[in-house]
């Protein structure tokens, strides 16, 4: 992901003498008062690469000299070394304050949602919360059970949920359990976006400056644009998933240490660790982030073969390592989430390509963004996954072209540009609307492929962030390096000209970053108050009603498109089933000899669950005859319905006209719902 390795050949000499002149970050001077980052192992042999950075000329930092109390004072293992040694152990306060700052706009941006853990919910996030909160809980109540957290019977009663198959972020909500049982999934879903969110923008700040600028605030402005950029914030209401990605920077910066050839195997094996938890958080972000640094690495060997090739053979052993250790930790689970127990194939979503007005405007969340626009060139608030704004797109491209002649300048502004137009998908339109003209895109070239067949193709777009903000460190350290020269030239009359022209270049360069990014910068996100949990299951009511072995039956059944009876069973504690749920599973049985069936949002409706359904939506009471009524009888069965539960909402008045006819009895209210009690 940096430009960090020369050979000893003409052209890496000639590449390194070019950096020492004059590469952004170049020397400690460009931010006075700020230590760059130690140096990189040296290489092991005259043979292999050079391990040097983007800041290829930069010499470490000298040894502060030693005070003259511990100079006469401090012994080999004495009290003063150790002293020391604590103290170069200890964050400096500036160190500190960036990931501090990070977290503080995680917090305002989720303000609302902090502001009320009991009832508050993520507008934009649709039924995606309760669905998140369900995952933290049922893998809390699992794994603190001694039981196993990849299949569950909770939801999808009494077939089961496939949890390896879904997006259940083992990665954290197992280690996060006890937070989760004691504190309730509500808090564990907020810290898991408010620390996600920061926690990576930290991991993209260090490794911006550990591998391609010593500018501190050139690498606070590129962390934050990779962790914050519009799509970011966009899944932010939603994908837990798409926001905890700090584990992506580490796997880049071992990968660059596997390029020094030094310690392959111990690389290696960290590697495939970092792979393994990453998979445990989310299997989609590795694979974009794999399908980008794929690109990366192929545009940085365009622009320096001879480096490439240098590096290929230790990366490549790094590499196998990695994915034989790799595969070894999550063989099983891998084996269960494709060929266990409710497994599925792919999930076909259909076209949902970026329009390419959407890679120019402004996302809803954002300071200029406009709500109507953005819901036009979009799935839904969530999947607004590119909407970088204009003025972001110029400053590009301004940065690129200023900084072409640097090889990775050219890598990056090739992963822009190749995971943008992978985001229009197979079929490019200017606005997306129905019956546009398109032209083929190059999507088509990945578009049912394994692996890349259940993708949202938008999505690519997210791609973009992480080099968007490598550029923008670069092109910021070029400004302050520029000011720093203005301000030591020769040529200016006095020093008070040379002072005002690096203050100008400098004032120059904040003004068009500040242009660039405020408009795409994010408002908090809403938040709204979620329907109360029906005092039936509040009180433990439900009890009277249902046996052990017997579901309880939400009216309508919980799906994709209302979730919330989600948070009953939380609240119970886990106490009863839910039949269907809202959760991937498999789109019908297994039949032997073929392979999975096709993926499914939701459980596959029944005639009942379909019935209720469509009175929920229009508020029609259907004919129901002896058809109806032996259908609804099959259908509790098979759910082993103990009692089916209604709570006020739209349309409750016809579903209940709808149960009294189905079941020929009328419901019994209890509290704030109706209860109809199934023999």
């Amino acid at each position: 992901m940096s430009e960090t390795y020369a050979t000893r050949d003409g052209e890496a000499g000639e590449a390194g003498k070019g950096a020492a002149e004059s590469a952004p970050g170049s020397t400690p001077a460009d931010v006075p008062g700020d230590v760059p980052p130690g140096p990189l192992p040296e290489p092991v042999s005259e043979a292999r690469p050079e391990a040097l950075s983007e800041k290829q000329s930069e010499t470490p930092p000298e040894t502060p000299p030693e005070t003259p109390t511990e100079a006469t004072t401090a012994t080999p293992g004495g009290a003063g070394e150790r002293a020391g040694a604590r103290r170069r152990r200890l964050p400096r306060p500036a160190a500190l304050a960036v990931p501090a700052g990070y977290l503080l706009a995680s917090l305002l941006l989720y303000a609302g949602l902090w502001a009320d853990l009991d009832r508050g919910y993520l507008v934009d996030s649709g039924r995606d919360q309760n669905q998140w909160e369900w995952f933290f809980a049922v893998t809390a109540h699992h794994v603190l059970s001694g039981e196993s957290p990849l299949f569950t019977t909770l939801q999808n009663y009494p077939l089961g949920a496939n949890l390896m198959a879904n997006t259940a972020m083992f990665g954290v909500s197992v280690p996060l359990a006890p937070l989760t049982a004691v504190l309730g999934p509500t808090v564990t879903w907020a810290v898991v976006l408010t620390g996600g969110l920061a926690a990576t923008a930290t991991a993209w700040y260090w490794l911006i400056r550990r591998h391609l600028t010593g500018n501190r605030t050139a690498a606070v402005v590129g962390g934050a644009v990779a962790a914050f950029a519009p799509p970011m914030i966009a899944h932010a209401n939603a994908h837990a998933n798409l926001v905890v990605l700090f584990v992506l920077p580490l796997v880049i910066d071992r990968m660059l240490k596997l390029c020094t050839g030094r310690r392959v195997l111990h690389d290696g094996v960290v590697l495939a660790l970092l792979m393994t938890w990453q998979i445990f958080l989310g299997e989609e972000a590795l694979l974009l982030a794999v399908t980008g640094m794929v690109v990366f690495a192929a545009g940085y060997a365009c622009a320096r073969p001879s480096a490439a090739r240098a590096v290929a053979g230790p990366l490549a052993r790094g590499l196998l390592t990695g994915a034989g250790v790799c595969l070894a930790l999550v063989a099983f689970p891998l084996y269960w989430q494709f060929y266990g127990e409710q497994s599925y194939a792919a999930i076909n979503h259909g076209p949902t390509g970026n329009p390419l007005l959407a890679l120019v405007e402004f996302s809803e969340r954002s300071l200029a963004g406009d709500p109507a626009t953005a819901d036009r060139l979009s799935l839904n608030p969530t999947e607004q996954n590119a909407f970088y704004g204009w003025p972001l797109a110029v400053l590009f491209l301004v940065v690129t072209v200023t900084l072409w002649r640097r090889p990775v300048v050219k890598a990056l502004a090739a992963t822009v540009l190749v995971a943008a137009a992978l985001s229009l998908g197979s079929d490019i339109s200017l606005a997306g609307t129905e019956g546009a003209a398109t032209v083929p895109g190059p999507w088509r070239l990945l578009d049912g492929l394994p692996l890349f067949e259940s993708v949202i193709e938008s999505r690519y777009a997210m791609v973009c962030a992480p080099p968007l903000g490598m550029l923008l460190a670069l092109g910021w350290t070029a400004v302050s390096d520029a000011a720093a020269a203005a301000r030591s030239a020769l040529s200016a009359p006095d020093d008070r000209a040379r002072r005002d022209r690096a203050v100008l270049i400098r004032v120059a360069g904040a003004l068009a970053l500040c242009a660039a990014l405020l408009p795409v910068a994010p408002t908090p996100l809403e938040t709204t108050e979620r329907p109360a949990v029906p005092t039936v299951v509040a009180s433990g009511a439900w009890r009277s009603y249902v046996k052990p072995g017997e579901s309880l039956v939400p009216v309508p059944l919980p799906s994709p498109g209302e979730a919330s009876a989600l948070r009953w069973q939380i609240e119970a504690d886990f106490a009863f089933p839910l039949p269907a749920g809202y959760f991937m599973g498999p789109a019908g049985p297994r039949i032997p000899g073929q392979g999975s069936p096709p993926g499914y949002y939701g459980a596959v409706p029944r005639p009942t669950d379909e019935m209720l359904w469509d009175v929920r939506w229009s508020g029609r009471v259907p004919a129901i005859g002896p058809e109806e009524r032996r259908a609804a009888r099959e259908d509790l069965a098979f759910w082993r319905a103990g009692a089916l539960v209604l709570q006020r909402q739209p349309n409750d008045t016809a579903l209940r006209a709808t149960l009294d006819r189905l079941l020929d009895e009328p419901g019994r209210p209890v509290g704030d719902a109706w209860v109809w009690d199934v023999p």
